[in-house]
């Protein structure tokens, strides 16, 4: 049976392989060994459909280095879910997602509203949840918008006030 980390990490492979430039394996490992961090973060999914996990580490981590955005957001999923070796750890699940999120990052931005609103990795806060909801929700991440606005039915009018004012 496949587990659910086993489908999101199948999910991600997929979803940045086909938005990643069509690049031969070789061509995308030189621009990597040249410090390219899009590159490196290509090679990820590659040595990952590969059954790599290793290599595709190694070639992450680099990427992180480089303070890559989507590296950062991948390097938060991995904690969140304990896959590729990484073992479950919220509060550095968080870290991440914050790194990515604070570069624009909408699906970053989103989980750590997820997080906060369920106290996951950090203390539940419903302010915080709807300021990273409304950042997502602007930077396109359709998801946030409807659960945005379940939230809202939970919140004071002092409390959205305070989460707007937060998000600009």
């Amino acid at each position: 049976m496949i587990r659910v980390a086993q489908v999101t990490l199948l999910f991600l492979v997929l979803s940045h392989a086909l938005s990643a430039k069509i690049l031969t394996f070789e061509e995308n490992k030189k621009l990597a060994e040249a410090g390219d961090a899009d590159a490196q973060l290509a090679l990820v999914d590659l040595y990952l459909l590969r059954d790599q996990s290793e290599e595709a580490t190694k070639w992450l981590k680099k990427a992180v280095e480089q303070g890559n955005a989507y590296a950062q957001y991948r390097m938060g999923n991995l904690y969140a879910n304990g896959l590729m070796g990484f073992l479950k750890d919220d509060k550095e699940a968080v870290k991440w997602y914050r790194l990515a999120a604070e570069q624009g990052v909408a699906d970053a931005q989103y989980n750590l509203g997820l997080m906060d609103f369920i106290g996951q990795g950090v203390i539940e806060d419903n302010v915080y949840a709807h300021m990273w909801w409304n950042i997502a929700a602007a930077s396109g991440n359709e998801a946030a918008r409807g659960i945005k606005d379940i939230l809202v039915k939970q919140m004071t009018p002092l409390d959205i006030s305070k989460a707007q004012d937060l998000a600009r």
